[in-house]
């Protein structure tokens, strides 16, 4: 199962809205007959992948595979046939798959035609990989990360709208990771006045267009901006209110001539707009800031994850605080995680237990 895991990974940043899946084809003496992972939604997914290489020597073996095979007909054909027809004699998953259209069906069918499953192996491992496509499916949302870089003194810039860099090349290539692995990320207006940010990812390798979410409840970013012009590394969503967008008819139509989608949130509030992205297939999404932004979905309940990258710098009272006024600290995260990134360190981890 660490192996059908291990192939899993390969699709994370891929696969959306499709969850990532691993697979291995093991014969009786143990020898591994065929593996693959799910790539790319509409391809073939992970089981077929290794049963195609596996061949007529699936006969008789263990499927073992990262999420329940799917028995619907979607893009692809349902994985359950090709397991049946392939002579598989038992296959082992990791959980259950709560897309509605599977939701234990898979096992059902699998089990009505004389196969052997085991469910629960590697659970937690696969519950913590599939984070995104989980928190979608069963809550119509996107799984939320929260990214910030401070100064040892709990500061994310010097002085209120000053831009400031505050980190390491190493914690900003591993940020730049990070922004591979999602698909989206999410600014407020503040953060691309001051910084005017490409918000584009640099030095590593992405397949996917990255959507680039900006937090704008007044409509105060320029169509001049410059993420309006990196359109060819994916589009540019300006969420702002209906008020807003009746008041500023002219401005409207210059952010969405420069590139921008602009949509109105009736409700204005954080749980509204990440429906709204959920339905634009956005099951992971990275909140980079600024201050108001972070507090904002920290007060909504809503974040699913932590990452704060600490420098040693020290930039006094004068700075502005991450979370200010909030109830929050690294301590309290749940499987936290502590690592040194060059002279700056990482300290991560769930809000909740992962499930």
């Amino acid at each position: 199962m660490r192996r059908a895991l291990a192939h899993a990974r390969r699709g994370i940043g891929r696969t959306t809205p499709n969850p990532v899946v691993g697979a291995c084809v093991i014969s009786t003496d143990g020898v591994v007959l065929g593996q693959g992972a799910h790539e790319r939604a509409g391809e073939p997914h992970a089981e077929v992948h290794a049963l195609d290489e596996a061949g007529d020597a699936a006969n008789g073996a263990t499927l073992y595979c990262t999420l329940e095979p799917c028995v619907h007909l979607g893009r692809t054909g349902p994985c359950t046939d090709r397991i049946i027809a392939a002579g598989i004699r038992r296959v082992v998953a990791a959980m259950e798959d709560p897309f509605p259209q599977v939701s234990g069906r898979g096992f059902a069918a699998l089990r009505h035609h004389g196969i052997q499953v085991d469910v629960g192996v590697c659970a937690d491992e696969a519950a913590r990989l599939n984070q995104p496509f989980l928190t979608t499916v069963r809550a119509g949302r996107p799984f939320v990360m929260l990214k910030a870089a401070t100064s040892l003194d709990g500061r994310i810039a010097a002085a209120p709208g000053q831009r400031t860099a505050i980190t390491s090349r190493e914690a900003l290539r591993h940020a730049q990771y990070q922004r591979a692995a999602v698909d989206a990320i999410a600014v407020g207006s503040e953060t691309v006045r001051v910084d005017d940010p490409l918000l584009t990812t640099r030095d590593v390798f992405r397949e996917r267009p990255l959507m680039r979410v900006i937090f704008d409840r007044r409509l105060r970013v320029s169509a001049a901006a410059r993420v309006l012009a990196t359109r060819g590394h994916g589009p540019v969503i300006i969420l702002t209110s209906p008020d807003s967008m009746q008041q500023q008819p002219a401005h409207v139509d210059a952010l969405e001539q420069a590139g921008a989608t602009v949509v109105g949130i009736p409700t204005g509030d954080v749980a509204a707009a990440l429906k709204e992205l959920a339905v634009r297939d956005v099951q992971s999404l990275l909140v980079e800031g600024g201050a108001e932004l972070h507090a904002a979905f920290w007060a909504s309940g809503l974040v699913d994850y932590v990452q704060v990258y600490v420098s040693a710098a020290w930039l006094g009272e004068g700075g502005v605080p991450m979370m200010a006024g909030c109830d929050f600290t690294t301590a309290a995260l749940v499987d936290r995680r502590v690592d040194l990134l060059g002279p700056d360190v990482l300290i991560e981890g769930y809000v909740h237990r992962p499930h």
